[in-house]
């Protein structure tokens, strides 16, 4: 088990740079098919290029749209952002109250613990609230 440390730093190297060509080959596929400006024959052949060829599809693709990748990232993260909005005002304004209700229901229980109200007051407040 003669291993010397340099070779093991070598080997810690070139795992790293494989992990970080993975992850720059699978950000350009997303690309590729994130990129609205690309039809079916341009991310077709986009695809060919970069999964028959790996290096030098990965490599050409940088240099051609590169400069393009972080600006549609960055529209598609605001698409996101913004349906997320939508949905949560849509879901907002449409909630059914069970907050409210639960609110007033914990008020009341409160004024009848602390003798404010009869139990009587409550079990007809409690029920106005739920109707």
């Amino acid at each position: 088990m003669d291993y010397p440390l340099l070779n093991a730093f070598w080997t810690m190297c070139l795992i790293f740079l494989w992990v970080m060509w993975l992850i720059l080959l699978f950000r350009i596929i997303g690309d590729i098919f994130r990129s609205q400006d690309l039809k079916g024959w341009g991310k077709t052949g986009w695809l060919v290029l970069v999964i028959l060829l790996p290096f030098l599809g990965v490599f050409i693709y940088v240099v051609a749209r590169g400069h393009g990748m972080s600006e549609r990232e960055i529209a598609q993260a605001e698409r996101q952002q913004k349906q997320l909005q939508a949905y949560l005002r849509e879901t907002v304004a449409t909630g059914d109250g069970t907050g409210r209700h639960a609110d007033s229901l914990a008020k009341l229980a409160e004024l009848k613990n602390h003798g404010d109200i009869t139990e009587e007051e409550y079990q007809k407040a409690k029920a106005k609230v739920l109707a």
